[in-house]
Order: structure tokens, then C-alpha cells, then sequence
């Protein structure tokens, strides 16, 4: 691209365009732009669009935000490779590279403020990647630049410019580990940035003082401060790793000053709108000390005790103010950090401890009208604080953890002022009710933070607190109001209460309010609705010592139309109808209860509804999840019991699933395929002519191109294997199905899956249908086992390998090897089986291997051969390594339906249904015990009674398989 006037027209043209609100131009702008993208140079002629006199603001601030994300796309489009969803796109060219570094540094320091901030941005996508090695001139323009801005009176725009950039691109070193190359980099920064960052430090340090002193305005100091706390965050990036030699040397100094920024008042800006550029000061200052008391480091040991009164002296003053959020919680994270500290805690007195409960704890621990505004405004963000337990950087949360960090120490002295502290707000709440409720709410606050919800677990309050009590006189009061909709958070905290310690509290209990649960689903407020429905979700999930469930099915049989009901009838509340917890609750409760037919019916009418309402437009990945489990298990669970109610489900789902695959609702294809599968499965052969048009569907190669739908598309297709066999007999389908398979064999990413068809056409046609199949099949395995063995690879090979022999005879599968290399069997035997033998995990997998195994050296004459005793000895030691392992080595368990909320995203990886059945592919269930089979095997082999083996065991077979193996024949 060449860079002249035309075009930087045509460009400032297209970005104008791009900030169009008539969808028409903006599209041609956005599309013009994209294809200008490609051309060498466009990164250079945007930085100059940028930095053209006459340019309008506007267009500047468009075109940087484009630099900053054609760098992001293009600098290292190879190292975002392992990244969902990413396109990518072609680098920038190295001689393209080398300008835009030698001239983004002074071009960002040139512009305003705005313009500024996103070249910033785009010089750390740069540093990500090059810094420091391979842009050594970065940290030296840096400091030129400083120095620049530094004379003539300082020009702190540029300065904090500059501080901004590095504090961006030294982040690294807070979170990387302490590899070699990060401490050498480190090491580079430090000597090349540390001394003129100390110095600053200093200097600027003076100009406050002096400012201070002559009365300064705060025009004047507002720089001075950002300036400050840009240096503090320098200062904890280059200490996180350790303490540099230079800080340590040079630390009194800079202690004075953080001393004295926590506690000087600076009225000029603190009066003057500026209380949050000082408070921002204050708290990277906290961090730091935070930051060095938990590393322990040693010069810092004799501060402590003075830092411990300042902050704490603050925190009292902060407390009581509102809108000072991140001072408080970054200074009580300190205290929290001093009182666990062995050789602090005894800083704190009597005193001081009740200071703590009194003029810290409690300011911190009441609702503020901000906990007010997001509890009515956006309830899932108040949940997720609340009860899921991402409040960890809120003062609520951070009090307790103080209270929690004191209690280490001084448990006997902390426990009798917390139980006070907590019957004072009762009292508080009980002398008017109506205006004090904000006491009560905050009282359960405190005894849900300070009690575990674990019986074994650490208790604040022990020895002076009974949880039953409060249990029965503070919150089942509030469970029981017949208003669900009165005193909305002091309801939340009672439900909350009773989630929490629901494995504490007795059954007896607990089940009389379920009915009074029940009503809350009913209120107006989502979060209360919510949090009924979360309960109901969690206790139902209570265990009993010994994994037994505390709730049975008859425990909600009552209650469950108006259970069942009162859900649905919640997910009309509005900013409820995607309400994820409420969805969450429906699928547990249908996986828990005995449902008849025809409430099964209604429930699946309800949620055809719902899928067809967000088909339209799938917007909550986490509710959408939970709706097609909830479908799942509703399958499952009633479809065992009586199959003819298939029929009646079918009618419901059938529509919204052809919606899903003929509108292209790609969202939901994977939920789709496994819905389908289950409903295969679950009908009796021959299928149903309307399931066949899935089936053809299936062969279309274009549909098996998004790998996220994989796996899903083979549990569809191996469905109709085993439900449809003859199917593979007509038109060459099957032909079609292993198409299928050698797509998906290549990649890593889907070899496994390619195992799962393969395995399925082994094992439901007959051995005639699939032989003039196998060498091509073998060829493909063996050229993908030489050029790329993963150890996924290996593992479905000896399973197929495996499966093969059992169902089809081992003489077929090692006369078709042998045609493609004379001895090749026995050669795989040696290098890949036998070693790899004893990887296999799984019940199943582990039987078929092992029954596979155990054939081989008892059946087949190639290895009864004594030229191949050996190969048959370490065959012997793994099989027998693999049968002995502990049962919980040799099992992968199946766990519970987790929580989406952790992946909560649609995203290029596959997301299972954890509600739909995992088949029970056992092609040996004639065989309970595979080491059974093994004894009755070897005993079956002529002369291995008479020793005639002993000596290829005792020179082949490891001496702890060989003890393991005897004890298997003498308890036998």
C-alpha cells in the first residue's frame, strides 16, 4: 500500500464510514477496510492517518482503535493458534514490524490524551511478544523520552504516558513463574529502567512536598499523584518475584514516603473532587506492603508494626465514608495478610482487636445502597457475588476474611467480640424492625462468612455460638413471613442461610420449610426466586456419609406439581425467562423425582416451548445448557421406565430440532445431535421412517467440518449403526460412514472420534460386510501410527486392534497385516502393544484389552512359537500388570452433571450433555473378570502345567508380576 495523499483520504474516508449509524455504509466502510488490511504497509499508513495535521478527532480515535486490533490480529497471528474461534489472519511483514516500532513510542506520546491510551494499548500487544529481546530499543526511547519530559519544568502528560506504557508491559512479571528466561528479562528491565524509576520517585516525591507546603492547587498535584501511583505499580511488578538488590538497598527512602501518602490528608484535592486519585495512591501503596509482608521479606520486617497503625488508623476513616471501595479493601487485605503472619500477630491488642470489630468490621459489613441498586438492577451479578462467591474483592467479604485472618491467632479473644458484635445488630434490628432491618441482614452475613459450611471446618465463632439457635430464632422467622415480597435482601440472606448449611442442618429441619421454599419461588424480586431455586438444586445434592443422598424422591413427591409448577411459572417473571438458576433446579429436580406421564408430558410441552422461544435467538449459553439437560434427563428417566411414551416425546421435540438443523442455529447442533442419539437409542428396531432423514443427513461431509460438533455427530451416527445396520448395506453407505472416519482420523483433535465409528462398524456388521474394508482401514491406522503415534493414538489402536479379535477372530485381523508386511503383526506387537498395554484405563477397555491379549499368547501360534517366547513373556507381564492394578487406577470415573457456569460460553469445544445415557459398549459381557479368564487361559495351554513356562516368566516377567500372578493361581 502505498502511503500518499489519496490514501490517507481513502482511509479516512472508510473510517468516517465505519462511524456511520446507517448499517449500509458502515458495512462497505468495515468491508473496505478489511481488504486494505491485507496489503504490506497498511499498519504504516494508518499511523500516519493518525498523526496528519486536519485529521478530525474522530477519525483518529477510529483509526487507532483499528491499529490497536489489526496488531492484536496480525503481529503473532500463530501463537493465538491454540485459541477458540480465532480466524487466522496474515502477519505483518518483519520490515512493516521494525517502522511501526521505531515509531509508535513517539507518536503516542505525541497525541491526546484518548488517541494516547489505545496506541498505548497497541505498543503492549507489541511488547507481549517482542519485549524485551527482540525490541531492545523500547526500554532506551522509554527513558529518553522521560528525560525529555522531565526538563523544562516536567511535562507530566508525556511522563504519565510513559509510566503507563511500562507499567503495562512489566505486568508480566506479576503473573509468569519464575522461569529463567522471565528473571533474566526481569533482570533487564531492572537495570535498565529501576534507577530512573527510584529517582522519579523521588523527585516527584519533593515536588508534592512542596506543593503541599505553598498550597498548591489541585490542577496542580492531580498529575503529581497519578504519576505516584503509576511508579507504585512499577515498584510491585519488579518486586513480585523477589526483592531486586536495588529496592532493597534504596528501601527507606521510599518506606518514608509510603508512610507518608497514608497518613497526610491533602485537602486541596481530597476536598476538591480528587479523593479517589489519592485513595488510588494509597491503595497500590497497600498492595505493595501486602506484597512484601506475604513474601516475608526481611528489610521490611521492623515496618510492619508502623504500617500495621497507619493502615488500620485509615481504615477506621475510610470505613465510615462511602464510594472508597478499593482503599478498603486493598488495606484490610493487608491487616488480613499481618494477622496470619506468625511473627506479627502479636501487633495486635485488646484494643486494637476491638477496633477492628467495631469501626472496621461492622461499617463494612452493612448493605450499602450499591449492594441495593445491584440487587434490584442486575441479579445475576448479585448472585454471583453473594452466593457464588465472586465477592472476594467487596469490603463485605474482605471484613470477614480479617475477622477469619485475626481469629488464627487470637480465636478466644476474636470469638466472644464477634458473637457481641452479632447480638448487638440483633438487638439493633429488634428495637424497630421495619427501619433496622439492614442489622439482621448484616448479623446472618457475618455468621454465614465466619461459620463453615462444613461441620469439620474452622469456626470463628466456636465455643460461644449455637448455629442451631440462630438458626431456628433469626432465619426460619423470615422463611415463614407469609410476604415473599417484603424485606427483599433480609429474605435473600434467610434463603441463603439455609443453602449454605444445608449438609449442617438435620433432615427434620429442613423438610418442614420446603413448603415455605416453595413460595419464594413466587416472589417478584429474581434474586429471591433465584435463590429458592438454588436451594432446592443444592440440597437436593446433600450426601449422607458413605455417598448415600440425605433426599429421596418421596421426600418431594408431594410437593411436586406445585414444585414443578412454580419453576415454569417463574421463568415468566421478567429478566427471568433466561434465568439459568431456575433452569439448573428443574433439571435436578426432574433427575431426583419419580415423574408420572403426564407430568412428564407437561414438562417437555413447557421446555419445547422454551427451546423454541431461544432458538430465535441463544443468547444465555448457561441456560441454554441446562435446558437441553433438563430434556435429557427427562428422557432418560422416563423413557427407561416406560418406552412408550417416546412416541409422545418425540411429537414436542422433533419440530424444535428440525427448526434447530434447517434454521442453522449452530449454537445448538452438538445439544441437537446427542438429543437425537438418546431418542435413538432409547426406540426398538427397526427405527421409525422419520428418523431415517437424520441418518442421510449425517453422511453429508459438509456437516462434520466444525469440530465442536464432532463428537456429537459420532454418538448420532453410532446410534444408527447399532440401531440400523442393514442400512449400511444399501447404496454405499458404508462406504459414506468410513469417508467419515478417515476425515476425522488425521487430526488430533478427532482421531478419537474417528475410533468411536470405526469401533461401531466393527462391532455390529459381520466380518463378511467389512473384510474387502480392511486393508485400507489397516493402511490408514498404520501410516497415521508411524508418522504421528499420540498417546490418544495408541490407546483407541489397541482398543479397535482389540475389539477386532474378539468380535471377528485374531487369525483375520493378523492375516490381513501380514498381506501388507510379512511379520508386521508381531513386530507391532513388540514395539507399540506390549509397552503401551499397560496405559489402558477404563472397565471395559481394560477387559477388552486384557481378553484380547490373553488370546493372543494362548491361541496364537506365531507367539506359542519358542523363537517368540520372549515377545510372549513381556506380553504375559503386561497383561498382567494391567489386570492387577487397583480398581480405582484402572476406572475413570463418571462424574456429576458439573457446572456450566465454569465454560458458561459457546465455544469451538464440544460441550456434552452429561443427561444423556453413556451407552454400556461392553462387547464381553459373557466375561465378568478378566483376570479370571486369564488363569483359565494359561491353564488351558498344553504343558503350562508341567513348567514347560517357567523359565520365559521367570526371564520375561517382571518379579512383582510374577509374585502377583502366583497368588492369582493359588486363591484361585
Amino acid at each position: 500500500m502505498a502511503i500518499n495523499p489519496e490514501t490517507l483520504q481513502f482511509l479516512s474516508q472508510c473510517f468516517l464510514n465505519s462511524l456511520s449509524p446507517n448499517p449500509e455504509p458502515r458495512r462497505q466502510a468495515e468491508a473496505s477496510i478489511a481488504e486494505a488490511a491485507e496489503q504490506p504497509n497498511y499498519g504504516l499508513a494508518v499511523l500516519t492517518l493518525i498523526r496528519s495535521p486536519g485529521v478530525g478527532p474522530e477519525i483518529q480515535q477510529a483509526a487507532a482503535v483499528n491499529f490497536k486490533n489489526y496488531l492484536k490480529a496480525r503481529w503473532a497471528p500463530a501463537a493465538r493458534r491454540s485459541e477458540p474461534n480465532v480466524v487466522l489472519l496474515n502477519p505483518i511483514p518483519d520490515d512493516e514490524k521494525k517502522l511501526i516500532k521505531e515509531h509508535i513510542v513517539s507518536l503516542m506520546l505525541d497525541s491526546t490524551p484518548r488517541i494516547q491510551a489505545q496506541l498505548s494499548e497497541a505498543l503492549v500487544v507489541i511488547g507481549k511478544y517482542d519485549f524485551p529481546r527482540q525490541w531492545t530499543e523500547l526500554l532506551p526511547m522509554l527513558n529518553n523520552r522521560l528525560q525529555q519530559a522531565l526538563s523544562g519544568g516536567g511535562n507530566y502528560a508525556a511522563i504519565n504516558g510513559i509510566l503507563g506504557t511500562a507499567n503495562s508491559l512489566f505486568k508480566k512479571f506479576r503473573h509468569g513463574y519464575g522461569t529463567t528466561d522471565l528473571r533474566l528479562d526481569l533482570r533487564y528491565c531492572l537495570d535498565n529502567f529501576a534507577v530512573p524509576l527510584l529517582q522519579l520517585f523521588s523527585h516527584i516525591a519533593s515536588l508534592i512536598d512542596s506543593g503541599v507546603s505553598s498550597g498548591a492547587s489541585a490542577a496542580d498535584l492531580k498529575s503529581l499523584f497519578e504519576s505516584q501511583r503509576l511508579c507504585c505499580r512499577i515498584f510491585y511488578s519488579f518486586n513480585f518475584q523477589e526483592l531486586p538488590d536495588l529496592f532493597e538497598d534504596n528501601m527507606e527512602p521510599f518506606i518514608v514516603v509510603f508512610g507518608k501518602y497514608l497518613t497526610t490528608t491533602y485537602p486541596s484535592l481530597e476536598q476538591g473532587g480528587e479523593l479517589a486519585l489519592v485513595d488510588n495512591l494509597r491503595a497500590a501503596i497497600c498492595e505493595l506492603l501486602t506484597l512484601y509482608v506475604e513474601r516475608t521479606e526481611e528489610p521490611f520486617e521492623r515496618y510492619v508494626g508502623e504500617f500495621e497503625r497507619a493502615v488500620r488508623s485509615l481504615l477506621v476513616t475510610v470505613s465510615a465514608s462511602s464510594g472508597r471501595d478499593h482503599l478498603a479493601i486493598t488495606s484490610i487485605k493487608f491487616l488480613t495478610m499481618v494477622s496470619k503472619m506468625a511473627h506479627h500477630y502479636k501487633l495486635f491488642d485488646d484494643a486494637s482487636l476491638d477496633q477492628i470489630c467495631r469501626s472496621i468490621v461492622i461499617p463494612n459489613v452493612m448493605l450499602r445502597e450499591e449492594d441495593e441498586e445491584l440487587f434490584e438492577f442486575n441479579y445475576i451479578e448479585f448472585i454471583r457475588r453473594d452466593m457464588e462467591g465472586s465477592d472476594v474483592d467487596t469490603k463485605r467479604r474482605a471484613a470477614c476474611e480479617l475477622l477469619k485472618g485475626i481469629a488464627t491467632h487470637y480465636r478466644e479473644k476474636v470469638a466472644p467480640m464477634v458473637n457481641s458484635v452479632i447480638q448487638t445488630m440483633l438487638a439493633t434490628a429488634g428495637e424497630n424492625p421495619a427501619s433496622n432491618w439492614k442489622y439482621k441482614d448484616s448479623a446472618i452475613y457475618l455468621v454465614i462468612s465466619l461459620s463453615p459450611a462444613k461441620a469439620t471446618g474452622p469456626n470463628v465463632l466456636t465455643g460461644c455460638f449455637d448455629l442451631q439457635s440462630f438458626f431456628t430464632l433469626v432465619v426460619v422467622p423470615e422463611l415463614q413471613s407469609q410476604d415473599v415480597n417484603s424485606y427483599p435482601l433480609l429474605k435473600a440472606g434467610a434463603l441463603k442461610f439455609l443453602t449454605v448449611f444445608r449438609d449442617q442442618l438435620p433432615k427434620t429441619s429442613v423438610m418442614p420449610l420446603v413448603p415455605e421454599v416453595l413460595r419464594f419461588l413466587g416472589s417478584e424480586s429474581n434474586v429471591i426466586h433465584s435463590y429458592a431455586a438454588i436451594f432446592i438444586d443444592k440440597v437436593l445434592l446433600v450426601k449422607d456419609e458413605g455417598g448415600r443422598a440425605r433426599y429421596f424422591a418421596s421426600d418431594i413427591a408431594p410437593f411436586l406439581p406445585v414444585l414443578l409448577s412454580n419453576l415454569f411459572r417463574a421463568l415468566k417473571f421478567p429478566e427471568s425467562e433466561e434465568n439459568q438458576y431456575i433452569l439448573k433446579c428443574i433439571m435436578r429436580v426432574l433427575g431426583v423425582a419419580d415423574v408420572s406421564n403426564d407430568i412428564a408430558a407437561s414438562c417437555m410441552s413447557g421446555m419445547a416451548t422454551i427451546l423454541n422461544e431461544v432458538c430465535r435467538n441463544p443468547k444465555n449459553p448457561i441456560f441454554n445448557h441446562y435446558l437441553f439437560e433438563a430434556v435429557a434427563v427427562l428422557i432418560r428417566r422416563v423413557c427407561d421406565k416406560d418406552p412408550s411414551v417416546i412416541a409422545l416425546f418425540e411429537t414436542s421435540l422433533f419440530p424444535s430440532l428440525q427448526t434447530i438443523l434447517t434454521n442453522n442455529v449452530i449454537e445448538f447442533f452438538p445439544y441437537a445431535f446427542q438429543l437425537l442419539a438418546q431418542l435413538v437409542e432409547l426406540n426398538r428396531p427397526p427405527l421409525p421412517p422419520h428418523y431415517m432423514q437424520f441418518f442421510y443427513l449425517l453422511l453429508l461431509p459438509d456437516l462434520w467440518t466444525k469440530s465442536a460438533d464432532v463428537p456429537a455427530l459420532v454418538r448420532l451416527l453410532q446410534a444408527f449403526l447399532r440401531m440400523a445396520p442393514n442400512e449400511l448395506n444399501q447404496g454405499g453407505k458404508l462406504d459414506d460412514v468410513l469417508n467419515i472416519y478417515s476425515k476425522l482420523l488425521p487430526s488430533p483433535r478427532t482421531e478419537e472420534q474417528a475410533f468411536f465409528v470405526l469401533n461401531t462398524v466393527v462391532e455390529n456388521l459381520a466380518y463378511g460386510v467389512i473384510k474387502e474394508y480392511l486393508p485400507k482401514i489397516l493402511v490408514s491406522l498404520l501410516t497415521r501410527l508411524q508418522n504421528n503415534p499420540t498417546p490418544k493414538f495408541v490407546r483407541s489402536f489397541l482398543i479397535f486392534v482389540s475389539l477386532f479379535m474378539v468380535k471377528h477372530r485374531w487369525n483375520n485381523l493378523v492375516d490381513a497385516m501380514d498381506k501388507i508386511q510379512n511379520g508386521l503383526f508381531l513386530n507391532i506387537l513388540d514395539k507399540i502393544w506390549i509397552q503401551n498395554l499397560k496405559q489402558i484405563t477404563g472397565a471395559t477397555e481394560t477387559k477388552l484389552t486384557a481378553v484380547a491379549s490373553t488370546k493372543l499368547i494362548c491361541e496364537c501360534p506365531a507367539l506359542l512359537d519358542p523363537a517368540a517366547s520372549k515377545v510372549w513373556g513381556k506380553m504375559l507381564d503386561s497383561i498382567v500388570t494391567l489386570v492387577t492394578r487397583p480398581e480405582e487406577e484402572r476406572v475413570v470415573e463418571e462424574p456429576e452433571v458439573p457446572d456450566f457456569a465454569e465454560t458458561g460460553n459457546y465455544s469451538a469445544a464440544f460441550i456434552r450433555l452429561y443427561n444423556v445415557n453413556k451407552r454400556d459398549d461392553d462387547p464381553l459381557r459373557e466375561i465378568n473378570d478378566p483376570k479370571q479368564f486369564l488363569l483359565a487361559s494359561l491353564r488351558n495351554l498344553p504343558d503350562f502345567a508341567t513348567g514347560k513356562y517357567g523359565q520365559v516368566i521367570s526371564e520375561n516377567v517382571d518379579p512383582a508380576n510374577q509374585a502377583a500372578l502366583s497368588q492369582l493361581f493359588n486363591t484361585a
